[in-house]
């Protein structure tokens, strides 16, 4: 089965917890017996909105740390680096709204700035001489000698419609450039320094090639296995040779770029051993013209067909403003090339390019389909017109044509929309074109539009991968970017029971093309030295959806088809949905804090209104990017409301230029801020602040970093700069034995200054630390970290004038990586790094071990279907509970998520006996959920065996009785997310 997922418009159910953060310990243990779970969920999926069968390979980053032994070393090292007394000193200059962010790699700032003014004063010096007198004047603090500095190459120095210079530096060794790090900084149009960071690497050193990945076809091969595609390299693939910075040094690589693949990803694979060392999906899954006889036309929906506003065909003109030549026969112009690919090969085969109905013109009137089952396209009044019949092959062929016109159109509409001021997305800043006029940016890359894609994969029907969706696969500037538009409703569904996504086209939508153009946006202006976007899966993720939900909706509302009236829950998105509307997202984006209308229900997250940052991994019942995307589109919303369309599209826009790589709320929060210091001179400030305090993103909220899926919520705007000061202090002990523990890290997840992001500290030999001093204040996100198989703990801390005192109980998880566990055994497949068995013990939620489900012939589960996993414990252990997050990951949808299960346990090894066995239910995921053992197998343990028997597919009353095979990824998948045994050594 081929593997899939993508990040689009819609809502995929409640997926795997992702990230670094208060780790599953954090999480309740309600108490697991025959039926797992005691707290009552609602979960929301589809016949086709929960799953979809195939699945991309899910993000990975060495560099990152995955484990509780990785990130703990990261955050020590960060807490070296910020304490050094260059840094120090730097510090004390940039006042309360300074920040200082040092990157745990690297040693050196992730980024430098101040949310309240600039790091230097006015010059009519060159921009780049100015960002790099900056690194000479403070090269302690930035951890670079004169080497390092001298041997910085000015890759990019981008000028935006505001005349801040973007300027990056990228770095090599042996003629070899580094993947990813660099230095990146930002001076205003007169000659301030704005921010300046990038995570450089110091003493960077040539290291030799490997002998097993040594050219870069076998490299693209290499890619495309990790994909489990052809290893065959196809159009658009690409490779070269990098080094990659990881904890133990750097690594000869290489960078691919793999566009012909039907998952397109940037992956980076090690030459000597032929490991995956980065993998990143490039898909984000969603009045008449005056013409001339020469020109070419076209007729139109302004918004949605049947729409109140915009939904009627009209003519535009496609040449007047460049779209098209006058004498074109096929829909290929400067800005998009459309066509409908409906055999999803990617290419523009012979007869699915989009002709001319007759010379010039592509005026194709949609042709409704009046369904008498449908009850959306065959209502009494005003029905919406469907535009197939999912029951009749070849029937999308009607209004093939119609469709690839009406979505030529939306692409140059807003490409035009967003190059025009405030926004400017232009040539120099990335944007999506043949042709580059200017001669600045890389041209060559106008988007590839796939209408009605994968209309024809099953017998002139689309088959599960190929409906109810949409997405955007984004390469650096200077490759194409590849738009896909499908068909709603499944074929052989009931509407809307079975399906409740309308039989229609996503091409025909606005907001869903917009929607996904938009990731195109998010994907070239949030990048690293290189230009490759640092986009991650969390809250990076979750803002990408924001985004793109944010920038269509705001021009459709300024257009005047969209109405945000006074009260909340007017603004909703993709209305010609049909009853899956409901499923798109939660709640409208205008939905205000506190809003009691039943327009605005709060998710699964318990209140009425609209969402704040302490919602995070609630909305959904999980972390999900499209759930906790949300939050920040409904922040940006009330940010619209405070300062108005125009300043908040420049804000968000120079924003996102702004951004450190792979950015927290809180990070673009502050790159906010020092938009509005740059463009407007501060102007907006306080404003600024009270909208994201409304929104739980106040001065004391805290993030440890983009990864972190619960963070801290904070509603305070930032205190004077005399506000007294305080501290912690106290003794980390083991739960179990009371034992003081050494070497727990203790941070204080915070951005504030004039002391370091997230400030920390560790524990000496008797468990005792002191931290401080930071602002006296309630800090909702304290950590102790531990890497000796310790469960990570959070905690709210008020921190008073003098030393507040705060001691730790930390648990030990026994069947922990880090504390000396390892995997002895496992059945079906190894899918590696972040999804093999080991990632079922490595105390972290972003990610799990995902096996083959196996089922029969039949779709019912088989002797093939259960799968084990032996984890051999570092000591005998008395085991008093085991904790299981069975939650599905590495890209499946939540049915993939364990269902039944058994536990068996060993005292040497060999002998098992059946410890526990039941049933995990959609209520039980994204937590830990504590599992009780029989009596006569806790002692002595040495071994335990998980077997995931069945997954959670075949317990969905919205689902088909008998659901596979079928759209769910728990047909072909089997997940659990993370394995612990808590007790007392013996």
């Amino acid at each position: 089965m081929t593997a899939r997922t993508r990040t689009s418009r819609r809502l995929v159910a409640v997926t795997a917890a992702v990230a670094l953060g208060a780790g599953p310990a954090a999480s309740a243990l309600p108490q697991a017996g025959a039926t797992a779970g005691s707290t009552a969920r609602a979960t929301v999926s589809t016949a086709a909105g929960d799953d979809n069968l195939g699945r991309a390979r899910g993000f990975y980053d060495a560099r990152l740390g995955t484990t509780t032994h990785s990130r703990t070393v990261l955050t020590n090292r960060a807490a070296r680096a910020s304490t050094r007394r260059e840094a120090q000193t730097l510090r004390e200059t940039l006042g309360v709204q300074g920040v200082v962010d040092m990157d745990g790699l690297t040693g050196t700032p992730r980024q430098l700035a101040r949310l309240d003014g600039f790091l230097t004063e006015r010059s009519s010096a060159p921009a780049a001489g100015i960002a790099l007198e900056y690194v000479r004047t403070h090269a302690g603090a930035f951890g670079l000698d004169t080497r390092d500095i001298a041997a910085l190459r000015l890759r990019r120095d981008y000028v935006d419609i505001e005349g801040i210079h973007h300027l990056s530096w990228v770095q090599s060794a042996g003629g070899v450039p580094l993947f990813g790090n660099g230095l990146q900084a930002a001076v205003t149009r007169d000659g301030r320094l704005l921010s300046i960071g990038g995570s450089p690497v110091p003493a960077l050193r040539a290291v030799p090639a490997g002998d097993l990945v040594t050219s870069g076809p076998a490299a693209i091969a290499a890619a495309r296995s990790d994909l489990r595609e052809p290893t065959s390299a196809g159009p658009g693939d690409s490779a070269r040779a990098v080094l990659f910075q990881t904890l133990d040094g750097t690594r000869h690589a290489w960078e691919t770029i793999t566009m012909s693949a039907v998952h397109p990803a940037l992956q980076v694979i090690d030459s000597a051993t032929g490991a995956i060392l980065y993998r990143r999906s490039l898909e984000s899954d969603a009045s008449s013209e005056p013409r001339s006889k020469q020109d070419a036309t076209a007729i139109a929906y302004r918004y949605f067909p049947g729409a109140r506003h915009g939904g009627r065909q009209r003519p535009v003109n496609l040449s007047r403003r460049g779209w098209l030549a006058g004498k074109a026969k096929l829909l290929h112009g400067n800005n998009a090339h459309t066509y409908a690919d409906v055999n999803d090969d990617g290419k523009a085969n012979r007869g699915e390019e989009i002709r001319p109905v007759e010379p010039r013109s592509w005026a194709y009137e949609l042709k409704p389909f009046r369904l008498k089952d449908v009850s959306f396209c065959n209502q009494a009044r005003d029905p919406f017109p469907c535009s197939w019949n999912p029951n009749k092959p070849y029937s999308w062929q009607v209004n093939r044509d119609q469709n690839g016109a009406q979505a030529f159109y939306f692409v140059n509409q807003f490409h035009d929309h967003l190059l025009r001021a405030p926004i400017g997305f232009t040539e120099a800043a990335g944007n999506f074109q043949r042709r580059n006029f200017t001669g600045k940016g890389e041209d060559t890359d106008a988007v590839q539009v796939q209408t009605d894609d994968g209309a024809d994969t099953v017998d002139g029907l689309p088959d599960a991968n190929h409906v109810d969706n949409a997405n955007m696969a984004t390469p650096p500037d200077g490759t194409s970017p590849r738009m896909q538009l499908y068909l709603q409703h499944l074929p052989g569904t009931s509407y809307p029971d079975g399906d409740p996504f309308a039989p229609t086209n996503v091409g025909d939508e606005a907001d869903t093309v917009y929607h996904e153009y938009v990731h195109g946006l998010s994907n070239r202006l949030v990048v690293d030295a290189s230009g490759r976007s640092t986009l991650g899966p969390v809250q990076a993720g979750a803002m990408g959806e924001a985004w793109s939900d944010w920038y269509a909706m705001d021009y459709l509302v300024r257009r005047g088809l969209e109405f945000d009236q006074k009260k909340s829950g007017d603004v909703v998105l993709f209305r010609y949905d049909g009853a899956g509307v409901a499923l798109d997202r939660t709640e409208p984006i205008d939905c205000k804090v506190g809003a009691r209308t039943k327009r605005c229900p709060g998710g699964l997250t318990g209140h009425r209104g609209g969402y704040t940052y302490g919602d995070y991994g609630r909305v959904g019942g999980g972390p999900e990017v499209h759930d906790d995307g949300e939050i920040w589109a409904q922040t940006l919303w009330d940010l619209r409301d405070r300062v108005g369309s125009r300043v908040s599209e420049s804000l968000v826009t120079r924003a996102m230029e702004l951004s450190p790589a792979n950015p927290s709320f809180l990070d673009e929060r502050n790159a906010v801020l020092l938009a509005d210091m740059a463009v407007f001179g501060g102007k907006h400030h306080d404003a600024l602040w009270r909208v994201f305090a409304h929104r739980g993103m106040g001065y004391y909220a805290g993030s440890l970093n983009g990864n972190d899926t619960a963070p801290g919520e904070s509603f305070r705007v930032p205190p004077p700069p005399n506000t007294p000061i305080g501290g912690l202090r106290g003794i980390v002990r083991d739960s179990i034995t009371g034992d003081p523990l050494p070497g727990v890290r203790v941070v204080v997840a915070w951005q504030g200054s004039p002391f370091a992001t997230n400030p920390s500290t560790r524990t000496g030999p008797a468990g005792r630390y002191s931290l401080g001093p930071v602002p006296v204040g309630r800090y909702p996100k304290v950590v102790a970290l531990s890497n000796d198989g310790y469960d990570t703990k959070s905690a709210v801390v008020r921190v008073r004038e003098g030393t507040r005192v705060r001691n730790w109980m930390l648990r030990r998880d026994w069947a922990a990586s880090a504390g000396g566990a390892s995997i002895t055994a496992f059945d079906g497949p190894d899918y590696g790094r972040s999804c093999g068995p080991p990632a079922a013990i490595d105390q972290s939620v972003s990610n799990g071990w995902s096996s083959t489900a196996n089922l029969g012939r039949d779709g019912q589960p088989s002797a093939r279907t259960p799968k084990s996993v032996t984890i051999h414990l570092p000591r005998a252990v008395d085991v008093t509970t085991m904790g299981i997050d069975p939650t599905a990951n590495c890209g499946d949808g939540a049915s993939a998520s364990t269902g039944d299960y058994k536990i068996e346990t060993s005292t040497d090894g060999t002998t098992f006996e059946a410890a526990a066995s039941g049933q995990f239910t959609p209520d039980d995921r994204g937590r830990l959920n504590q599992v009780t053992l029989n009596g006569g197998t806790t002692a002595n343990v040495t071994d335990v065996r998980f077997t995931m028997v069945a997954p959670q597919v075949f317990q969905r009353s919205d689902y088909p009785a008998n659901p596979c095979p079928g759209p769910y990824s728990g047909c072909d998948f089997i997940d659990v997310t993370e394995i612990e045994v808590f007790g007392t050594g013996s």
